[in-house]
């Protein structure tokens, strides 16, 4: 990545000439009507469809009506200038490259266009030689977004969901640490295998492991590796999941459920980018993108002081938020017909769809579970139907069997906790001194319980 001060003046992100540029759209945006002609034709000789603006105004209805593959614009226009496109085009339509060019080009133009999210620029006289990688660079990064192999399995039309892979689409080339949040349920394993998918380590090993599934010694043991005889039970060296991950991603779901002091082991990994296996004094350089889920609100933890803020700064370079399934009934219909024939398949069955009125049924019902309770309702209903058409009987049989569905391990500690929770309140009268010393836990703590479920101890104070 270079910067130069002179008339050749580029700010490039990556260099990629391997790209063929036939059919592509470029969106030409330049006050100058003789440099709109120049360029059109050279770039339409080398196959490029081009579209052509004398102003920002008239650029954004372009935009509004037809898809483009990069847009290049000039910085410098009477009226709205090429930052105001630019900010337009990040807020609006975010994984589409900008390219700009100027004839007053400096160091802090290039830099302020690059930060507001500009893939290149360039200077004029236009050198076109080095127009032509910077296209080529800007259309192999949209060839990759346009690309849905690396989200096949994601399955929405929403406009949320839209935004949120367009969003997953920006960020997965660039090889940052990314926390994925949501619910539990709404598919952040999926997500983070998709970013994986879309970026460069894509040919490496994906590794996942859930953080809140294992005892602290046997999660650390786990990521970071053990010698042989470290400690009772370790007959034999084990490598760990950040090696086995190497050059690859290691997924951490549910990272806001990982101990304390693990949370410090883990910072010092990814600030050294080097892990020392437990019993072992020797460190080992390691090469992983870390991609984290949770389902928990890490802001609220860090002021609980149950979780680290400067482990969050280092894993949440970006966050990905996934909607849980009532923020996005719309894809409901399509997920379940996805699921249906997935389902059918497997099992072998000869059920095509659902009736209508089973299909209202399932848009209208409230998934606690998201994803994951759909999948189980569809294939209870695909295992029992006797008919291609699965009715609204069977579906109102499996919702009704699939209230209390099968939680996962975090669900299932955070719902024993909130009830045992409730009821120690319910048996104290709602004072919570004697409460936490029922519990075994001082007073600060049982407060951040009650925080953390949602609880309030005058709700259990009996009436007088």
């Amino acid at each position: 990545m270079t910067l130069k001060n002179d008339s050749s003046l580029e700010y490039p992100i990556q260099t990629s000439t391997s790209t063929t540029s036939k059919g592509a759209k470029i969106l030409l945006v330049d006050d100058d009507p003789s440099l709109l002609r120049l360029l059109s034709i050279r770039l339409e000789s080398e196959g490029y469809i081009v579209s052509v603006a004398e102003s920002v105004e008239v650029a954004i209805k372009q935009l509004a009506d037809s898809t483009f593959s990069v847009v290049l614009s000039d910085l410098r226009m009477p009226g709205q200038d090429g930052l105001y496109l630019l900010d337009f085009i990040s807020s609006r339509l975010p994984s589409l490259p900008v390219i700009l060019m100027t004839a007053h080009g400096s160091i802090t133009e290039a830099v302020d266009a690059t930060e507001k999210g500009a893939l290149g620029f360039i200077t004029k006289p236009i050198d076109h030689q080095k127009l032509r990688a910077a296209l080529n660079n800007a259309i192999s990064q949209t060839s990759m977004h346009s690309n849905e192999l690396w989200h096949k399995d994601i399955i929405y039309r929403s406009t949320v969901m839209q935004r949120l892979m367009e969003q997953t689409a920006m960020v997965a080339p660039r090889d940052v640490s990314i926390l994925i949040s949501g619910a539990s349920g709404t598919g952040k394993e999926l997500l983070a295998n998709a970013i994986h998918k879309a970026s460069s380590r894509a040919s490496k090993p994906f590794v996942a492991i859930n953080c809140g599934a294992l005892p602290e010694h046997l999660l650390e043991s786990e990521l970071f590796g053990h010698k042989k005889g470290a400690f009772s039970g370790a007959v034999s060296e084990h490598q760990g999941l950040f090696r086995a991950a190497q050059g690859g991603t290691l997924f951490l779901d549910e990272i806001g459920d990982m101990p304390l002091s693990l949370q410090v082991k883990l910072l010092r990994v990814l600030q050294e980018k080097a892990i020392r296996p437990v019993g072992s004094v020797e460190t080992i350089p390691i090469d992983v993108r870390v991609v984290s889920a949770t389902h928990r609100d890490l802001p609220e933890a860090m002021k609980d002081e149950t979780f680290r803020e400067d482990l969050y700064y280092r894993i949440c370079v970006v966050n990905l938020r996934l909607p849980s399934l009532s923020e996005r009934p719309e894809d409901i219909p399509v997920l379940v017909r996805h699921l249906l024939s997935q389902s059918a398949s497997k099992h072998n069955v000869n059920a095509t769809r659902f009736s209508d009125d089973a299909l209202l049924k399932l848009c209208q019902a409230q998934w606690q579970g998201n994803i994951r309770q759909l999948v189980n309702v569809v294939e209870q209903c695909v295992a029992l139907t006797q008919s291609p058409v699965i009715s609204s009987t069977l579906v109102n049989q499996a919702m009704l069997q699939n209230t209390d569905y099968w939680p996962s391990l975090t669900e299932a500690k955070d719902e024993f906790e909130r009830h045992y929770v409730s009821r120690v309140l319910k048996m104290t009268d709602g004072v919570v001194s004697k409460a936490a010393e029922v519990s075994g836990r001082n007073r600060t703590d049982f407060y951040k319980l009650l925080k953390k479920h949602n609880l309030k101890a005058q709700d259990f104070k009996l009436e007088q």
